[in-house]
């Protein structure tokens, strides 16, 4: 009895023995099968070496190197998934820097030695994965697939290798135009230094003009911006500004110590011709002898310390807006410019009231008109194609349209910011879009009743004052306070996000009430109605954005 029990026992431990070296057995055949299938296809079905393909490409193109690691190729899957763990390394901490310190990472990437390292590393993975792309190719085996499958995961493959290797490539293309740009416009002097908590940065739209000698800056704006939220207040000097003064510690104070007070002639876009042709001596260790006179200038009438400029050239402003496919304004008031009337002749045609998209050409020509206009409506057109442009600048246009932009920017801009502060301003520039930017034009009609005589004959008390006042307060008025009247050119910030144009004055009309057309403008132009058309024009400062 006890050697029977004894011997089912022994039999029972015996049949769970086999069946758990049969499972074993099974599972080390499953494992090997799978292994073989992936190291040597020969034994699989067309299906299976098909599905061996893809996950061969699909490691290649989402874990470089994953297909060499698994196919027996170890050493070049080693080196792949090496650089493959430091991309994704690099890829976090940049994500982090941008989080916690968005302001040096910005300036690390805008660094030309760090950006000359990025082009090399790009053009390296892009030769690599090329390298890994090849290898896959060969581990594939696409002699052994169904003769149907072949053209369609060949073309796979390339498409893949196209995306990846090419991508990077093209990465690397991109990071050297933008250097090679970067380096055209941005010069490697000393940095912009702040004052006062603030960059003061003087911007001017200059034109060389038909008929014109030398290049003068129709556009003349200081751009002062809060070094720590990047808020920006906009200073507007309007080009027929007169008696600009000079601080005392200026090269001009011993030309001009009385100021820029000859009449007529000194008008303060001229003295950037002026000081470049005559005084240029006065500036030894300039770049740009007129750029730093207009410099002095801007902090004489305001008070304040300008320590940097920008230079935009109108022909490259236009090649620019033609790099980026145009740009969108809608405008409150009849415009002239020059180009065909309705009789078919050429002269002085005009854009009514309406929404455009304007080519760079025609972008200039609106916000340059100034036929039966002030300059303070011309100031506003120009602020708003400006803001247009900004506005319309996204991700897909930069990225589809970026050579062309890269190469409007090197004709169009000429600056004394080191290209080692671009990554520094670009922060400020993010944080001023959640910002809003306040403005005083140093004229009509910022400064009361007084209209377009306070260009000629400027308060300069009153000026300091009221720069003072805004930026004391950071452009934000304590409560009960006034420091800037509201200017019409400020309607479209003031009215509500949904009705830009709720605040505007209503569009002139004929003097029966009737709509106004071209051939009204026209017939009022060749009769010599020159009160109507002004009539017709003093509403076209009024622009808004898109």
């Amino acid at each position: 009895m006890t050697n029977t029990s004894t011997r089912n026992t022994a039999g029972k431990s015996e049949r769970q023995i086999r069946r758990d070296l049969n499972n074993r057995l099974r599972r080390l055949e499953y494992g090997a099968a799978k292994d073989n299938l992936l190291k040597n296809p020969g034994e699989a079905t067309f299906g299976q070496r098909a599905k061996r393909a893809l996950i061969l490409m699909m490691l290649t193109a989402l874990v470089p190197g994953g297909a060499q690691s698994v196919t027996g190729n170890h050493r070049l899957g080693r080196i792949g998934l090496t650089v493959t763990l430091i991309n994704w390394t690099v890829i976090i901490l940049a994500i982090l820097g941008l989080i916690i310190a968005r302001d040096f990472t910005m300036s690390l990437a805008f660094n030309q030695y760090v950006q000359s390292i990025g082009i090399f590393y790009l053009a390296a993975i892009s030769v690599g994965w090329f390298i890994l792309w090849l290898d896959t190719a060969r581990l594939i085996k696409f002699v052994k697939l169904k003769p149907s499958a072949r053209p369609i995961l060949g073309f796979l493959l390339v498409a893949l290798m196209v995306i990846t290797s090419g991508g990077a490539a093209y990465g690397a293309y991109l990071l050297n135009s933008s250097t090679s740009s970067l380096g055209a416009i941005f010069g490697s002097g000393p940095a912009v230094e702040e004052t006062d908590g603030r960059y003061n940065i003087l911007i001017m739209g200059a034109d060389a003009g038909e008929g014109r000698t030398g290049l003068r800056p129709d556009s003349i704006s200081v751009a002062s911006i809060n070094a720590d939220t990047g808020k920006i207040v906009l200073f507007s000097i309007p080009r027929n500004f007169q008696n600009a003064r000079f601080a005392s510690d200026s090269p001009l104070w011993e030309v001009y110590p009385d100021g820029y007070t000859c009449g007529d002639s000194c008008i303060i876009n001229g003295l950037y011709t002026d000081v470049t042709s005559n005084y240029s001596d006065l500036y030894p260790t300039a770049e740009d002898p007129g750029a730093e006179a207009m410099m002095d200038a801007a902090s004489g009438i305001l008070n304040i310390d300008v320590s940097g400029y920008v230079m935009i050239d109108m022909d490259g402003f236009s090649e620019l807006i033609d790099a980026m496919g145009g740009v969108e304004v809608t405008t409150g008031g009849y415009t002239p410019y020059r180009g065909t009337r309705p009789d078919g002749e050429w002269g002085n045609a005009w854009w009514g009231p309406e929404t455009y998209t304007f080519n760079g050409d025609d972008a200039l020509g609106f916000a340059r008109s100034r036929k039966w206009s002030t300059d303070y409506s011309r100031i506003q057109r120009q602020q708003c194609v400006q803001q247009a442009m900004l506005s319309q600048f996204d991700v897909p246009t930069l990225v589809t349209r970026f050579e062309g932009i890269l190469g409007a920017g090197e004709q169009m801009v000429e600056t004394s910011i080191p290209q080692s502060q671009v990554g520094s301003f670009l922060n400020l520039g993010v944080k001023s879009q959640r910002q809003e930017m306040e403005r005083l034009t140093i004229g009509a009609p910022d400064f009361g009743d007084q209209g377009e005589q306070f260009s000629t004959y400027p308060d300069f008390d009153e000026v300091h004052q009221r720069v003072d006042e805004i930026l004391s307060e950071d452009g934000t008025a304590p409560s009960g306070a006034h420091l800037m009247q509201p200017t019409i050119g400020m309607y479209f910030a003031q009215a509500d996000n949904d009705e830009p144009t709720a605040n505007w004055e209503p569009v002139p009309t004929q003097p029966d009430g009737s709509e106004i057309t071209e051939e009204y403008l026209m017939w009022a132009e060749d009769t010599g109605q020159e009160r109507l058309l002004s009539e017709a024009a003093e509403t076209n400062h009024q622009c808004h954005p898109g």
